[in-house]
């Protein structure tokens, strides 16, 4: 039996470079069965369907899990779900790279692909720039290893394991999510692998419009390794604290100098906050609606 594959997008606010993602989607020498586009308000999705001729066009509320989770539901007919970010570029390649990893080996239930360039460490890349790294890379490593988690930018989960056992991205991780990726991956991994599939190759861009503010995601930072650590399924207390101190420390070394690109005092007045709810047990990661 056909694989069946769609592919997912959640996007707020960020019409212009959703399009760009689905001319990429265009030239998959193995086209998605379905595409399903999952905005807040219509003119996050302004655009798509020129594009997409068969996409579905889905409305939910705001914030990345709630997103993630309606294109679940409504991949009714999918094997697999690759969630792309709405602005990651996707080499010509990709699907199918994810269609032979997949089915080759049964017990893969989250991959995510090769990051030729991430605009996200950066102030972002331009779609051109983008364009122009998927046009002058050569190929070489094309093996599948052992990941711990998927990067939510380019992460392909496997439909079957997550109907089965009622699995789903969680929405108490609100807004941009933050780890909601390592979190869905580790509950998965109980039932199979994760893996980083060499040869489904792309860049993410970064772009930086229409992200949380800087204290939010100070905030989630500090607050959203603990819960998931707190949830018992599969995140480590050492993973977690590794995680806190080295954006905390981050945040404290830039903040007299910011990247111009960055909101790193923010940043380190969410984080502050955080520590402060943790010491006075009101640290929740739904406080960053608060702010």
């Amino acid at each position: 039996m056909r694989t069946r594959i769609a592919v997912g997008i959640p996007t707020v606010g960020r019409a212009s470079i959703l399009c760009e993602t689905l001319r990429e989607l265009t030239l998959q020498t193995r086209p998605a069965d379905s595409v399903i586009v999952c905005g807040s308000e219509p003119a996050d999705v302004e655009g798509a369907a020129e594009l997409s001729s068969g996409a579905r066009l889905l409305m939910a509320q705001p914030g990345l899990p709630r997103q993630r989770n309606a294109v679940i539901a409504a991949a009714t007919d999918a094997d697999i779900l690759v969630f792309f970010d709405d602005d990651f570029l996707p080499d010509a390649g990709y699907l199918a790279a994810v269609e032979q990893a997949m089915t080759a080996t049964p017990d893969i239930v989250v991959a995510t692909g090769l990051v030729l360039a991430d605009g996200i460490i950066g102030p972002g890349l331009a779609p051109e720039t983008g364009r122009a790294i998927l046009a002058g890379h050569v190929a070489s490593a094309t093996g599948v290893k052992a990941r711990f988690s998927g990067y939510g930018c380019n992460m392909a989960v496997r439909l079957a394991p997550m109907r089965q056992h009622g699995l789903w991205f969680d929405e108490r991780l609100p807004l941009y999510g933050w780890q909601e990726d390592v979190d869905i991956s580790r509950r998965l991994a109980a039932f199979g692998t994760v893996v980083q599939i060499e040869a489904a190759r792309g860049v993410h861009l970064g772009v930086k419009s229409g992200r949380s503010s800087g204290v939010r995601l100070g905030y989630s930072q500090v607050a959203n390794p603990l819960y998931l650590y707190g949830k018992q399924a599969g995140y480590p207390l050492p993973r977690a604290l590794v995680h806190i101190g080295r954006n905390i420390a981050m945040n404290m070394v830039r903040a007299l100098w910011p990247e111009p690109y960055v909101d790193r005092r923010g940043r380190l007045l969410g984080n502050v906050v955080a520590l402060r709810d943790l010491v006075t047990g009101h640290m929740d990661p739904t406080r960053i609606l608060e702010l």
